[in-house]
């Protein structure tokens, strides 16, 4: 049988895990780098697969990387290896930048260079009487017209209508139901 090796890699790599965590317990900035340029590649990786936008990325990996600076005294290496820790203060940090109300209203609007109706043509089959139709919409009651101009030329969901609204989510249905067939008729 052949002696087996004290140091394996793995328990090299544990080593040296261990050292960095006791550095950045210290505060100690250098390691701050040394973990920045050993993780940050794999957790902006993470992120990105959450949030799917470049630049909120690297915004949110800069948020993490202060956060984990800040309270790095809650890391317990009992309960898991550093990268984990890490990875789930990153991964908890990009949901909680798309859950954000600033993220969902910023996505639905988008830069006019960005829109594809500047890459479409016009539809051939376009008949004038389409223009109009948001004037159609005044001749709803009030709180139908407010539901149909935030669902449908403000690109809210029904249930972004009912919070924004403060209503039940069945009454904005409710709603937007009945606007739509005065509208059907209007338009016959």
């Amino acid at each position: 049988m052949l002696p087996v090796s004290a140091t394996t890699p793995e328990s090299a790599a544990l080593a040296t895990e261990e050292l960095l965590v006791q550095r950045l317990r210290e505060r100690d900035e250098a390691a701050m780098t040394i973990f920045y340029d050993k993780y940050s590649a794999a957790l902006y990786g993470v992120i990105f697969r959450i949030v799917k936008k470049e630049e909120i990325a690297e915004d949110v990996l800069q948020e993490a990387m202060v956060k984990i600076w800040h309270s790095f005294g809650s890391y317990d290496a009992d309960k898991g290896r550093l990268f984990t820790w890490v990875m789930n203060v990153c991964r908890n940090l990009a949901i909680d930048k798309i859950r954000s109300r600033q993220y969902r209203v910023g996505s639905r609007t988008q830069p006019i260079e960005e829109s594809a109706a500047l890459r479409q043509a016009a539809e051939p089959t376009f008949r004038p009487e389409h223009i109009g139709l948001q004037e159609m919409t005044r001749q709803l009651n009030p709180e139908q017209q407010q539901i149909v101009d935030l669902l449908y030329f403000g690109g809210f969901t029904q249930s972004e209508v009912a919070e924004e609204l403060s209503l039940p989510l069945g009454t904005v249905k409710t709603r937007a139901r009945a606007a739509i067939k005065v509208l059907s008729k209007l338009i016959r």
